[in-house]
């Protein structure tokens, strides 16, 4: 392969002779921007009828916009960072998240919100360590794939190591509970070790334990054995157990093909719960309609199909690690989006995710942004090898 080129090719795609990946790049702009305009539509009045914000119509969006100005300054700042580092830090990083999942399950250290001990007060804000987690999990799952490749097909050399420190992470999340987060961060796991070549067998062995560990996990705690009832006829029970879902639905039909106009939307009117965190996208459902849908659908498409191309021509070039961690990213945002989206049209049953980049949150969108800078790193690192520039 020729080292200085003003174009070249690498697994059958033409790369331009920019830095990072524009593709990429403007995607997650694109999400970014999007949710921050219908975090404040979908929270103005939640805002405005609240004695904690000050009865003030823009509280979500001024914090929504501080935790946007503050991941992206993240982002650089960790896109400076080169990429051998992030893979020497990982294990540590991992320990790190690790501690603060059982720091935030200690009384009067870990704040309890509707029945879930998932955040760490930190004066103006709270930190959700299981946001972290996801990306700690992202980098320590290529790393220790990346050390592991030899031992892909033992059992013992190969996974029970990844095992245990899984069902460690898994304890402490189901112990908030985060069942959503602790899905996520399984597939994340699972994602790697079959991309970085575990033994077929094993996997598929694996795999089906996993669905019925989660069968037995849901079946013997109730209130997500409610949660899947409601899920199956939300409007049996439309004031009880299947009330987001009922009112998720009713946005969607309403929003038809065009919506009902931005901000124009009735069910965020204190009848849809969580309208600017897990339930944005039924808002966006309403007042943007099918095409608004489309448009977010279509962006974080790109944004996965994004992450497999870097990470395809990463492992290309022997950046065994750098190509894990791009397609791991992949399933991250792929698998969370996707949970998402079919909570919101009743796909799925109603859990606690957030739509990645888009909805309200600090945690969720530091650990975004700081994922996405490793990731135009990866790609950045990939344009200056084949250019033969030392990195």
């Amino acid at each position: 392969m020729n080292s200085i080129t003003s174009s070249y090719r690498l697994g059958g795609t033409r790369q331009s002779p920019s830095e990072v990946d524009p593709w990429l790049l403007w995607s997650a702009i694109g999400l970014l921007v999007f949710g921050l305009v219908m975090v404040y539509s979908a929270s103005i009045a939640t805002a405005e009828g609240s004695r904690f914000t000050g009865f003030q119509s823009s509280y979500f969006l001024v914090r929504h916009g501080v935790f946007l100005a503050v991941g992206l300054v993240a982002g650089l700042v960790t896109f400076q960072i080169p990429l051998r580092l992030w893979q020497q830090m990982a294990p540590w990083l991992f320990v790190s998240g690790v501690v603060l999942l059982a720091l935030v399950l200690i009384p009067h250290v870990g704040r309890a919100v509707n029945g879930a001990q998932r955040w760490i007060p930190l004066g103006l804000v709270n930190l959700q360590p299981s946001e972290l987690m996801k990306l700690a999990a992202v980098l320590y799952a290529a790393d220790y794939t990346t050390r592991k490749l030899a031992d892909m097909n033992s059992f013992r050399r190969g996974f029970v190591p990844m095992a245990i420190v899984m069902v460690l992470v898994g304890a402490l999340l189901l112990r908030e509970p985060d069942f959503g987060a602790f899905v996520v961060i399984i597939s994340i796991a699972m994602g790697i070790l079959f991309l970085g070549g575990i033994n077929v067998r094993l996997f598929s062995i694996l795999f089906l334990f996993l669905m019925v560990a989660f069968v037995v996990l849901i079946w013997i705690s109730p209130y997500r054995r409610e949660r899947l009832f409601g899920f199956m006829d939300p409007w049996q029970d439309a004031y009880g157990k299947g009330y987001q879902l009922s009112h998720a639905l009713i946005a969607f039909g309403r929003g038809e093909l065009f919506g009902v106009g931005l901000g124009a939307s009735v069910e965020k009117l204190f009848y849809l719960p969580e309208a600017h965190t897990d339930f944005l996208l039924a808002v966006i459902a309403e007042e943007l309609g099918f095409f608004g849908v489309l448009a977010v659908v279509g962006m974080f498409a790109l944004l996965v199909q994004r992450c497999f191309v870097i990470g395809r021509q990463s492992l290309s070039l022997d950046r065994i690690f750098g190509g894990l961690y791009a397609q791991g990213l992949g399933i991250w945002f792929g698998v969370q989006s996707f949970i998402n989206m079919g909570v919101n049209m009743g796909l799925l049953p109603t859990k606690g995710l957030t739509l990645p980049l888009m909805s309200f949150g600090g945690s969720g969108v530091l650990a975004n942004c700081a994922a996405l800078a490793i990731l135009l790193r990866v790609d950045y690192e990939n344009r200056q090898l084949m250019r033969g520039q030392k990195i």
